[in-house]
């Protein structure tokens, strides 16, 4: 199925949708690479999430994208927001821009994905979220379907979560 998306380097590139579950879909644009690096310029600020169990989300968190240069840069307590709960902002380079918090857990499992600078810290993402109590959902390894320099690695957090580190290269 085509999909226009916009972009000049795509308009002569196949579009493809990939229904991800019944909740909805996942867009995967083959692009050429000054469309790729546009796309990096649009980043997200931040995300975050309510967990299960923050302490063993916390932990399985920085144990996991460690890896990738990720670290807990803020941590809100109970205190400081008047009995609202507890939220962990982790990021790299001093910016918190993935949260996870206490609260009611989501229904149904979210896909997030965090860049990786090279194959080996995709690799290394893998092997440190497994030994902090993820469960496999795709070991490292080139995903040629969502493009030809894709290599990437997927695991379910304690709350079932999808997280997958990513190289575009590299």
């Amino acid at each position: 199925m085509a999909i226009p998306c916009g972009l000049s380097e795509c308009r002569s590139r196949r579009c493809a949708v990939r229904f991800a579950g019944r909740r909805g879909a996942v867009l995967f644009l083959q692009l050429g690479r000054s469309a790729w690096a546009m796309m990096a310029r649009m980043a997200i600020d931040h995300i975050g999430f309510p967990v299960s169990d923050y302490e063993r989300s916390k932990a399985f968190y920085l144990a996991a994208l460690g890896p990738l240069g990720y670290g807990l840069v803020m941590e809100i307590t109970p205190e400081m927001t008047g009995g609202a709960g507890s939220h962990a902002g982790l990021g790299a380079d001093g910016k918190p821009d993935f949260w996870i918090g206490t609260g009611t857990p989501l229904q149904g499992s979210l896909h997030v994905a965090f860049a990786a600078k090279t194959r080996a810290d995709v690799d290394a993402f893998y092997r440190a979220a497994l030994a902090a109590g993820g469960v496999d959902n795709g070991p490292p390894g080139p995903r040629p379907q969502y493009h030809p320099g894709y290599y990437g690695a997927f695991v379910r957090d304690p709350d079932g979560h999808n997280v997958e580190a990513v190289c575009h290269g590299g």
